[in-house]
């Protein structure tokens, strides 16, 4: 019997993305999804951290350029089945980097995100382009 590959917190966000492949976005949960808008130069986004990335979360934030990495700015709301989810309208043709905060403490990537880009922290940025 196989069995589904666990995101390790040792590991670079690309290297855990790398892991998580082998389990579809059904199984996980999460994913991004973009919304462009008729009229303007916007895309809703929502973003969706799934309940097994923020396991025994009380509270989660996305924060990142599109917020000035303000933890407040944007919390999360919890969904019956454990997932977090918000959704920001973002001005088109850029691209944003943003990170997780769970509890005020731990960073988590969303590991469905565009791509990843290192940060002067020595790990990476999960990166959505819109």
């Amino acid at each position: 019997m196989k069995t589904k590959p666990k995101s390790n917190p040792g590991l670079s966000a690309s290297a855990n993305k790398k892991k998580s492949t082998a389990l579809s976005k059904k199984e996980v949960g999460g994913r991004i999804k973009k919304q462009y808008l008729k009229g303007k130069p916007e895309c809703k986004v929502t973003f969706k951290l799934p309940k097994e990335a923020a396991a025994n979360a009380k509270s989660v934030s996305i924060v990142g350029d599109f917020n000035g990495w303000d933890a407040n700015k944007s919390p999360m709301k919890r969904l019956k089945n454990g997932d977090f989810t918000v959704n920001i309208s973002l001005p088109c043709n850029n691209e944003y980097r943003f990170r997780y905060l769970i509890n005020n403490e731990r960073w988590e990537n969303d590991w469905f995100a565009d791509k990843y880009i290192p940060n002067c922290f020595g790990c990476d940025d999960s990166v959505v382009v819109v």
